[in-house]
């Protein structure tokens, strides 16, 4: 990597609601993969405070309801987060740091139109964070005519290492995947082993109020 990239994660206050959360335009994270030619078709926002980290999500231009399913959750549509709580740039195996979270609009329960959140093992990592109650990710969705909103939030006891005060910048990579519209990433695309490599990752820095 000739250079790493570096965005800014506004501190708010987590207001989870029964619509989820409603973040402002100064969360929105941008999509460096666009200077590749990369699909830019959802607009992103992530945000943190002390208590955990939030994203909202919103999907445009679909045609076709997402693809989702619980049991084929690297195959579904939806909002993939990775983060190294520790920011380790050189390692190129997970550590009990590294946190790969998945976020399904759809694709729960017996008739798979429920929203799905869970915490997923990266592969070839050297250890695990802690396990998690998958109950205690919160998450919530709402199908669009041309797409859809999803909102979640992670709380800090559901990453391992998480320390904002003495720990002020994270590894961090993301990816909106759609069967119909592609795959809209962060920085790198997944011609590369973004998934399991947290040196390829980019970098957040976690910016107070």
């Amino acid at each position: 990597m000739l250079f790493r990239f570096e965005v800014r994660l506004q501190q708010q206050a987590m207001q989870w609601t029964a619509r989820g959360l409603s973040l402002p335009e100064s969360c929105r994270v941008p999509s460096f993969a666009a200077l590749s030619g990369g699909p830019i078709f959802a607009d992103v926002r992530i945000a943190w405070d002390v208590d955990g980290i939030g994203f909202q999500l919103l999907v445009n231009g679909k045609r076709q309801l997402p693809w989702c399913r619980d049991t084929r959750l690297d195959e579904s549509d939806g909002l993939h987060l990775w983060m190294d709580t520790r920011n380790s740039p050189n390692i190129h195996r997970a550590t009990q740091h590294c946190h790969r979270f998945l976020w399904l609009p759809a694709g729960g329960g017996p008739k798979r139109e429920r929203p799905v959140a869970a915490l997923v093992p990266i592969n070839r990592a050297r250890t695990n964070p802690k396990p998690i109650r998958p109950e205690i990710l919160k998450i919530h969705a709402l199908p669009r005519h041309d797409g859809y909103e999803l909102s979640g939030f992670i709380p800090a006891e559901a990453m391992t290492g998480f320390d904002p005060k003495d720990q002020s910048q994270i590894g961090f990579y993301y990816l909106v995947a759609d069967r119909e519209l592609g795959n809209q990433a962060l920085t790198l695309s997944t011609d590369f082993p973004v998934a399991e490599d947290p040196s390829l990752w980019a970098e957040a820095a976690l910016i107070s109020k």
